[in-house]
This record gives C-alpha cells, structure tokens and sequence, in this order.
C-alpha cells in the first residue's frame, strides 16, 4: 500500500506551455530557476520565516510543471477562497493529500498549496481544487485580491503525505484529523475514499476500503470549510463515512442539519478513544501544536509511530 512517498532532493524540473500564452511560457522556464535559487539560500542563518519552497525543499516533487487556468471560484468561508483549476498537461497527476507549488506571472514567491479535491476530479474532468485562506503572503494574496476566471498560473505536485492504496492491498480503517485549514489535504483523502467506495460498488473491482473517521476542530461552524459536503458524504456512505466536528469559540445558534455532529471544545484524547485502534491509519494536520498533542494522544491510544502520519504548514 503506498502511504508516503519515497523522500528525494528537489530536481530541475521540465514543463509544457501547451496552448497557452508566452507569458505563461515564460513562467514555466523561470519556474525551476526560482526553486534552485531558494535551494541555495537555504544555508544562509535568518531569524526571518521561512517559505513554502524553502521548508519543502527536501521534500519529493514530481517532474511535469504544468500550465492551469483558473476555471472557477467560490468563497468557502468568509476568509477562504476555493479555487477550481483546469490542468493543461495530460501527464499531471497527484495523489489524495499532496500539494502544488504555484506558481503566478509577476509574483516572485512561489505558493504552496494543499489540493482538496480528489484525484478523481482530476481524472474525470482535468480540474483540480484549493481552498486558500486569507493572508499577506503574496501567493494568498494574489488569489484573494487579483486572481480571475482565466488566470493564468503554472503548478507542480509535491509532498510526502498521502493515501494511495493499491487494489491488492487488504482494507484499511482511516482516522482523520484536523484543525481549521489543515482539513484540505484530508478533505482530499476523504473524497478519494468515496471515489474508492463508488468504484467497487460500480465495477466489483479495485481497492476495499474499510471505515473512515474524521475529526474536525475549528473556532466556530462558520469555519468548517467543506461541512456541507462532508455531511452529504456522510449521508451516501452510512456507517462507512464518519465525522465529529469539533467547535472552541462557537457563540451563534448552531444550524440543526449540524447540532448532531457537533462537540464543544478541542478533540481529546477521550474522543479518540472511542474509534481508535492500533490498526487504524492516521492521518492528521493543522497547526503544530495540535499535531504534536494528537500524535501523543495517538500514541497512548497505542497507535504505532509508523501508523501516524501528519502535514505541518505553519
């Protein structure tokens, strides 16, 4: 079962500018150039925060730099943009819970992304999604200020943090967890299960897929990015799908369709025990503080160190 990628040092990648304009041709030449000059200021000491190519620079990219138009755009939550991406490149692809660099005309910063649709998407429609939260970070920034229906940008896939198992593989039972936007990559994860549920159910074939359990914490329901959607997933996949969404400074009435799912107060280590074994595999992340908290919750729970694997962004 592939469950995380092999580690491996950045490599000078290659692109394809299909049908799009020179400017975006220009941008996929400039795009490894921008990676290997990070590379090189990585062993400059600065107090200042580190960015996106720099904290991933020893982590897995794939080669293909692939063009994308931005093909549509809703607002997740007041502070969270969703962005829909068509992929140029036939020979793009990612596995549920990786990320892309993005990579935007005109910004030098290079964006880091988790990819919050599933693989699925991409195979049926060649489209992609991010849900991007507000910020000064000139990617984020340019999306929530300046990104358009027909933007142009360029994307690669990256990371180590995914679920991608085989049809041979023996069924697996998932626990989910995560804190505020750290629910894209999982989000991701949980849409590929259904993808899984919904192939053996049409065709008798592929992967078996056991059990999945999501734990959810954010500040108030309005910052449950994706909750109509998991609730709907809940709802096709009875029993096979789970979630508990876990609320810390919620003040407004909570909506009926979500008083049932709802837990005032972070996910202890009392909530986890009650669908936590060591054979689950799980996943998690958020912010770090949270993830070192649950990976100790996880473990008392006697989950082993290599059944828990997270994604730190902050």
């Amino acid at each position: 079962m592939a469950l995380a990628a092999v580690s491996a040092s950045c490599q000078v990648l290659r692109g394809t500018t299909g049908i799009f304009t020179s400017h975006s041709a220009s941008l996929l030449s400039r795009a490894p150039a921008l990676c290997a000059c990070t590379l090189n200021r990585r062993e400059m000491t600065s107090k200042r925060k580190t960015d996106h190519l720099e904290r991933t620079a020893n982590t897995f990219r794939q080669e293909i730099i692939s063009p994308a138009k931005v093909c549509g755009m809703t607002n997740e939550s007041s502070s969270v943009k969703r962005v829909r991406l068509a992929v140029e490149s036939s020979e793009f692809t990612f596995k549920a819970g990786q990320w892309v660099d993005f990579f935007i005309p005109g910004v030098p910063k290079v964006g880091g992304f988790s990819i919050c649709s599933s693989p699925g998407l991409l195979e049926r429609e060649g489209a992609l999604e991010l849900a991007v939260k507000y910020n000064l970070h000139p990617p984020a920034h340019w999306i929530h200020t300046q990104c358009a229906l027909g933007s142009e940008v360029a994307l690669r896939v990256g990371g180590e943090f995914f679920f991608d198992p085989q049809a041979s593989d023996s069924p697996v039972d998932l626990v989910l967890i995560a804190g505020g936007v750290g629910i894209n990559p999982l989000f991701s994860i949980l849409l590929h299960v259904a993808d899984l549920h919904n192939a053996l159910e049409t065709t008798g074939k592929g992967f078996r897929m056991g059990s999945v359990k999501l734990y959810y914490c954010a500040k108030n329901t309005s910052e449950l990015l994706f909750k109509e959607n998991i609730l709907n997933l809940m709802h096709s996949f009875p029993g096979k799908i789970r979630c508990s969404f876990h609320v810390t400074q919620q003040i407004s009435p909570v909506c009926p369709d979500l008083q049932q799912f709802i837990t005032v107060g972070r996910i202890s280590e009392s909530h986890l025990a009650n669908d936590v074994s060591r054979n689950h595999l799980c996943y998690i992340c958020g912010p770090p503080p949270m993830i070192e908290s649950m990976c100790k919750h996880l473990e008392d729970l006697h989950v082993p160190r290599e059944q828990i694997y997270y994604e730190k962004w902050w």
